[in-house]
């Protein structure tokens, strides 16, 4: 069975771990710096296999050296957002987090696959793929899958129909800046154009920019698990299963939309390989315009951590 390493085990990365092995995915190390924390969660998951039906292993660890041989890892650790921060305001800390993991990752999981959850995700995968020094398809940032399933549900809700019955797509940075593409969005296979009105539309562009905003605001003192733990899931299942689904995905570009030597949200085909295809839509001059706004968001984290060190 393959070997998937959580970073993390926090909500995010507990769910994650869980999510995995009860779909028999693979056998998960679950690492965290807390001593105890990942010890007690994987081993009551464990215990709850003989109730719920899965044989996929799970060991806790504070060491690095568990995690050596892995096939995926999944970095979820780092600072969660407080009501009225931005994800750019966790630059310094996550980023120095980042730098610490892909030193371990790059030692000892030379081949894995690694997909990152951590904000400012962009930026951090960005910092990861430059700490590990793996190629660009083995680099990923889960973005567009989340924010997509934000969109999705919220036109589901709008529309009052199923949830499975809801395509979207959403390109661009994960955060205020993500281009949200109303003209790529179906109900089984009806365009939302012909479901609801233009302003219903608009509405529901803004609610998905500020989805993980408006969580963080009813939490007070947490962020999303749930829907950030089912979508970096399903990517882990296309990647170790060699699905080759299509997925919104932060994924390196060179040259692809007119944009060079960056990670932000593009469709995907996402394979054993991780990144197999980016697959360059057909964008309006407005979409396009929006898209390079994101970028110009994103360069500006980068540069930030330029200024620190954090980034060289």
């Amino acid at each position: 069975m393959a070997k998937v390493t959580v970073v993390g085990s926090g909500f995010v990365g507990s769910t994650t771990a869980q999510r995995i092995v009860e779909d028999d995915l693979a056998d998960v190390c679950l690492i965290d710096i807390v001593e105890g924390k990942p010890q007690g969660l994987a081993l009551d998951l464990m215990q709850s296999g003989p109730v719920r039906g899965y044989s996929s292993r799970i060991v806790g660890t504070n060491d690095p050296k568990d995690t050596y041989g892995s096939d995926l890892v999944i970095m979820t650790a780092g600072m969660p957002r407080k009501p009225g921060m931005d994800r750019s305001d966790l630059l310094d800390v996550n980023g120095k987090i980042i730098n610490t993991v892909a030193d371990y990752v790059r030692e000892g999981s030379p081949n894995a696959v690694v997909v990152v959850v951590t904000n400012p995700l962009d930026t951090m995968t960005y910092l990861m793929r430059a700490g590990t020094g793996f190629p660009d398809s083995r680099v990923i940032g889960m973005a567009g899958v989340l924010d997509a399933a934000r969109f999705r549900a919220f036109i589901a809700m709008e529309v009052d129909v199923s949830l499975d019955c809801v395509d979207a797509m959403v390109l661009g940075g994960h955060g205020d800046s993500m281009v949200p593409l109303p003209r790529y969005c179906t109900v089984s296979g009806v365009s939302i154009d012909q479901l609801m009105s233009q302003e219903q539309i608009d509405k529901l562009v803004d609610r998905t920019r500020h989805g993980g905003a408006e969580i963080v605001n009813f939490l007070k003192t947490g962020s999303a698990y749930y829907a950030p733990s089912a979508s970096v899931v399903e990517m882990a299942h296309s990647i170790l299963r060699d699905q080759r689904r299509l997925l919104p995905c932060a994924a390196y570009l060179t040259g692809q939309y007119g944009l060079d030597d960056i990670f932000m949200g593009v469709p995907c085909i996402l394979g054993s390989g991780g990144v197999e295809k980016v697959v360059q839509l057909d964008l309006s001059e407005d979409e396009s315009k929006q898209l390079h706004a994101s970028a110009d968001a994103i360069r500006g984290d980068l540069g930030t951590l330029r200024e620190k060190g954090l980034l060289k």
